[in-house]
Parts: C-alpha cells; sequence; structure tokens
C-alpha cells in the first residue's frame, strides 16, 4: 500500500469516525426545538446581517440617485462662449 493511500484511508476513517458523532448532526435551531436561546439568537444574527446587507445596498442605490440628479441639473449658460469659439478657430 502506498504512503499516499495510507494517509487518505486514515484521513477518512478520522473523517467517517467525526461525522457519526450524535453531537454533530444538529443543532438545536435545525433538530426542531425552536424555542431555545440558541434558536433566538441565530435568529437575532442571521435579522442583524440582514439589516447590515439592507443598508449597504441602500447606500449603494442612494449615491446612483445623487449621481443621476447631479448628471440632470441644469447648467447656467456659459456668457464666453462666442468668444471661446473665436479662438479656437
Amino acid at each position: 500500500m502506498s504512503p499516499l493511500l495510507r494517509k487518505l484511508s486514515w484521513l477518512g476513517a478520522v473523517l467517517a469516525f467525526i461525522a457519526s458523532s450524535p453531537c454533530l448532526h444538529a443543532c438545536a435551531a435545525c433538530f426542531g426545538k425552536s424555542d431555545s436561546n440558541l434558536a433566538k439568537g441565530m435568529n437575532m444574527g442571521i435579522f442583524a446581517l440582514l439589516g447590515v446587507i439592507v443598508a449597504v445596498l441602500a447606500g449603494i442605490a442612494s449615491f446612483f440617485v445623487f449621481l443621476a440628479r447631479r448628471a440632470g441639473a441644469s447648467h447656467p449658460p456659459s456668457h464666453n462662449l462666442p468668444e471661446l469659439t473665436k479662438q479656437i478657430s
């Protein structure tokens, strides 16, 4: 048996042993006890991250609205336009 195959077989055995542990199957929120403190904390974490995402997207959207308003603003006419065209020609 080659050393690589031996290492891979040991790795597979260790992973199978770890995966068979009953404490790793599911947490209280996923396993069905939704009134536990762990589930409430996970829900609050999800809502906090969702709030951060909404705030960032709102900031990006407001920046593009600002750019659109700035681009659409009317600029005062230039009084020196005839002089500039004479200087170019």
